[in-house]
């Protein structure tokens, strides 16, 4: 191709991006006029129209741009339009350059106050609070299952889930200097370790493991050490100065981790949708299965069900439950109204767009 052919492309880029920037100047100011028209103590985030929106752009794109290339760039169009009527403050489990703030930036684009938390407890008090708008919380691990510290607190919170993330689990090793040469110890939290046990084994077999309490604990430590590496997110590395000398050395290539995003909306229904609720059973023979009638009568699926003890009592469990659908779904709604009568406790924790 000559130069000139280049040149000339270049310039019809540069005419498209000027194009792009009026239109999306005008969607800015769209977004500000219907934040000016709504109720000044209402929210900026709705998860449910952000979630149609970005839907609706992917199911219209006819490429070369991949789908998740279509909802990272308009994520972050929602998220600066959204920062113009305000910036929603989000509370997560840091330190800074966790998994957790990758979700919080994967979910809510980068013009959001991200408020690090030393623990779940923390994070939950934050928003239960008002400190923060918005809690973020891991809730499992497709490899390790559930967070319990996370299930426990969602049993008394008064905070609704409003939308959940999901997030490929991708660990890379990381250093202050180049090469594995003179390497002691890879520091990490317990559940990323185990997550990369193979690679370990095979790279750095006489490399002493170190659990620490985060990801980004384990990245500061190593930074300060020229003897050490760190494994966790690449965020991690940028954020401490480090250097990624292996990616993505996971033993499972599709390990995920699902995280909820906790508050006092009640979004609604958007097709698409996901119910979280927590019952009890009586501690008799065939309970969970009256328990689980309702939803086979009605048609309702359930998509994850897990239990957890109540310490209240020998065993005897609190059971949580996700089913497909919105509360205010007729064969949701008839199903709950059901299992109101049979549960002896029954929380309903939220209805919200599913991840994509």
């Amino acid at each position: 191709m000559s130069g000139d052919e280049i040149s000339r492309l270049r310039g019809r880029i540069d005419r498209i991006d000027d194009t792009l920037l009026r239109a999306l100047n005008r969607r800015a100011a769209l977004a500000r006029r219907i934040g000016a028209l709504k109720d000044t103590a209402g929210p900026a985030y709705r998860p449910e129209r952000e979630a149609e929106v970005l839907r609706r752009l992917v199911a219209a794109n006819r490429g070369p741009l991949a789908a998740e290339a279509v909802r990272a760039v308009f994520g972050e169009v929602i998220s600066a339009c959204r920062a113009l009527e305000r910036r929603p403050r989000i509370a997560f489990l840091g330190p800074p350059g966790t998994f957790s703030e990758l979700a919080v930036h994967r979910h809510f684009g980068s013009a959001v106050d991200a408020r690090a938390c030393a623990s779940i407890d923390e994070v939950f008090h934050s928003a239960e609070t008002g400190a923060a708008d918005f809690a973020l919380v891991p809730v499992e691990n497709s490899t390790e299952g559930a967070v319990g510290r996370s299930l426990d607190l969602l049993l008394a919170t008064p905070l609704r889930i409003c939308a959940e993330v999901g997030l490929r689990v991708r660990h890379d090793l990381m250093r202050r200097v180049p090469g594995l040469d003179g390497v002691r110890r890879v520091y990490s939290h317990a559940q990323s370790l185990a997550q990369c046990q193979k690679w370990l084994a095979q790279h750095l077999p006489r490399a002493a493991r170190v659990p620490v309490a985060s990801n980004g604990e384990a990245a500061q430590r190593a930074a300060r050490e020229r003897a050490a590496c760190a494994i966790g997110p690449g965020i991690a590395a940028r954020r401490y100065g480090l250097q990624v000398l292996v990616a993505d050395i996971q033993d499972e290539p599709n390990n995920r981790t699902r995280f909820l995003v906790l508050g006092t909306l009640d979004p609604a229904r958007t097709g698409r949708d996901a119910t979280s609720l927590v019952m009890s059973a009586p501690n008799r023979p065939g309970a969970l299965h009256a328990l689980l009638a309702p939803m086979a009568r009605h048609g309702v699926s359930l998509s994850r069900l897990e239990s957890r003890p109540t310490r209240l009592g020998q065993w005897e469990y609190y059971f949580y439950a996700d089913l497909v659908g919105h509360r205010a779904d007729p064969p949701v709604a008839a199903a709950l109204d059901e299992l109101a009568q049979l549960a002896p406790f029954l929380k309903i924790l939220g209805s919200y767009p599913v991840a994509e």
